[in-house]
């Protein structure tokens, strides 16, 4: 009776150690590691390029061309800020005016509303807004006012030529001591006859300035003077500059 009460009490005690044995720990997957996305290699050439290209007295052309895409250039359309220095364009603050250009990658922006004989500077960016890093432009002279208009009247045509009545005001603020008209007319022809000035070349681009008696105009003072032209079709209007002339 003894012995089978220990082989029972063993019995139990191995199955009770079994039952103790530690569960087996899960095993956790591997995490990926993420794969650099590549350094785009940028080829060596600047990514764009512009230059003034033209002025007048009150804007300024800028024509540009963009080579390379994102990410290593700029995409269209093109936006140029103007300053007016070249610290202010260096730190991009107090800009004066901009322009943008249509969804090419190369042509000519005007930005108009300028103060005339005033230089300016530019600077870049791209449709994200991307700044560009090398290019600053100018300086950019707007011009000088014109010093006087000349504007035409058609008075009288017919089948080969037409008279016509042309007015010069001194636009400046100083008395204008001489000046010149230049114009045209579309269909060609040439100056027969002037009055009230001396006309110097009478091709189909007629230059005429003024008489002696007519060449001093105080500030908003106005002079006229008329021509008969021959011509192939008689013109609704003329085409005119007006500039100082001594």
């Amino acid at each position: 009776m003894k012995r089978e009460f220990g082989v029972v009490l063993a019995t139990a005690t191995l199955t009770l150690a079994a039952g103790l044995v530690t569960p087996a720990v899960a095993q956790t997957a591997p995490v990926a590691t993420p794969t650099p996305s590549p350094t785009p290699v940028c080829p060596p050439v600047l990514p764009i390029n512009a230059m003034v290209t033209g002025t007048t007295a009150t804007s300024v052309s800028i024509t540009y061309s963009a080579f390379v895409v994102p990410p290593c250039g700029y995409d269209p359309p093109i936006t140029f800020h103007l300053f007016g220095s070249h610290d202010d364009a260096i730190d991009w603050q107090n800009p004066i005016a901009q322009g943008t250009s249509g969804p090419e990658r190369s042509g000519t922006v005007t930005i108009d509303g300028l103060t005339p004989g005033t230089e300016y500077w530019f600077r870049i960016s791209d449709a994200h807004g991307v700044r560009d890093r090398y290019v600053i432009g100018g300086p950019a002279r707007t011009g000088l006012p014109a010093p006087c208009t000349a504007t035409a009247t058609v008075d009288s045509g017919w089948g080969s030529g037409f008279v016509a009545t042309v007015t010069v005001r001194n636009t400046g603020a100083d008395q204008l001591n001489g000046w010149r008209v230049r114009l045209s007319w579309p269909g060609g022809g040439s100056v027969q006859s002037i009055w009230n000035a001396v006309v110097e070349t009478t091709s189909t681009e007629v230059t005429a300035r003024h008489a002696e008696y007519n060449r001093v105009l105080a500030p908003s003072a106005s002079t006229t003077f008329g021509l008969l032209a021959a011509t192939s079709s008689v013109p609704t209007g003329l085409t005119l500059s007006c500039e100082r002339w001594s």
